[in-house]
């Protein structure tokens, strides 16, 4: 397999944090994905998809466990 963006053969699986945003959080979500060592590009089967979406579900039901890990601030520049 090739890098669609790089061109590049060096592609392995990894475990990345994926983002899931749910009203004004983002959760990261830890799953495994081929991932490009060139250029970083993400490349994600149905299989992976699907679990995203279930992790999103279970994210807006309140039916996952989270643990805050840091904030996000807002300045008010003017």
């Amino acid at each position: 397999m090739r890098c669609v963006i790089c061109k590049s053969s060096e592609i392995q699986t990894k475990i990345v944090e994926e983002e899931i945003k749910v009203d004004r959080d983002i959760v990261l979500i830890p799953i495994e994905v081929l991932v490009c060592l060139n250029c970083g590009e993400r490349y994600y089967d149905r299989k992976t998809v699907r679990k995203i979406e279930e992790m999103k579900a279970r994210l807006i039901k309140h039916d996952l466990e989270v643990k805050e890990v840091g904030k996000v601030l807002r300045a008010h520049v003017g």
